[in-house]
């Protein structure tokens, strides 16, 4: 699939492994989202632009590199992103956070925007979609509809899970997006969950049913 970086890595494979598991509780599966995100958020970054400083070590003057100044914004869709956060932020601690809510109508499976407070500025900065669960793509979309028309230019959309019914549907609106995944599933079932995925990640995030 064009656009879509899946991240192998044995790490990820690992604690995904464990995700998955339905006997893995809130408190763990809490701290898996965090760490799956931050190495999600390595490959997202890779492509940072850097430039030449020169510092002194306890030893000597060296030259050396830092990120060329890039501002970066950090958007969770509400409830499941905002697991991710944690994991982002302990890489980007400068980073903006910004929070969209959408819920998914279990009926029609269509998204239902209900709250959206970004960071200015959005133009200027690197913006970072979290999502963990991209099934039929229909809230990343809207989502990724919504900032792009509050000004921002470079996005990437991070998912723990994805189906390919769901990466497709972000690319027909957003095929400059790029998709920085952990798993591309089988597909999704009759009500939009994905097979074999994780289950509800907003329930086994914060204990709700």
């Amino acid at each position: 699939m064009g656009n879509v970086f899946l991240v192998d890595h044995p790490l990820i494979a690992h604690k995904l492994t464990h995700l998955r598991d339905e006997t893995t509780e809130t408190k763990r599966f809490r701290e898996l989202v965090a760490e799956i995100a931050t190495l999600l958020c390595y490959e997202a970054t890779k492509d940072m632009e850097l430039t030449n400083v020169t510092i002194r070590t306890p030893l000597e003057e060296t030259a050396s590199k830092v990120i060329k100044g890039k501002k970066v914004a950090v958007i969770p869709i509400l409830r499941a992103g905002l697991g991710m956060v944690e994991g982002i932020t302990s890489l980007l601690p400068a980073a903006r956070v910004g929070f969209v809510g959408i819920y998914r109508d279990h009926d029609s499976l269509e998204p239902i925007q209900y709250y959206a407070k970004v960071p200015g500025s959005l133009g200027e900065r690197m913006v970072l979609v979290l999502d963990p669960m991209l099934a039929t793509g229909g809230s990343a979309a809207h989502a990724l509809t919504l900032l792009k028309e509050r000004g921002a230019r470079s996005i990437k959309l991070l998912s723990i899970v994805s189906a390919p019914q769901g990466i497709a549907a972000v690319h027909q609106r957003h095929p400059e997006v790029p998709i920085v995944t952990a798993a591309i599933d089988r597909g999704l079932n009759d009500v939009g969950y994905i097979l074999p995925g994780l289950g509800d990640a907003g329930d086994r995030l914060f204990g709700t049913r």
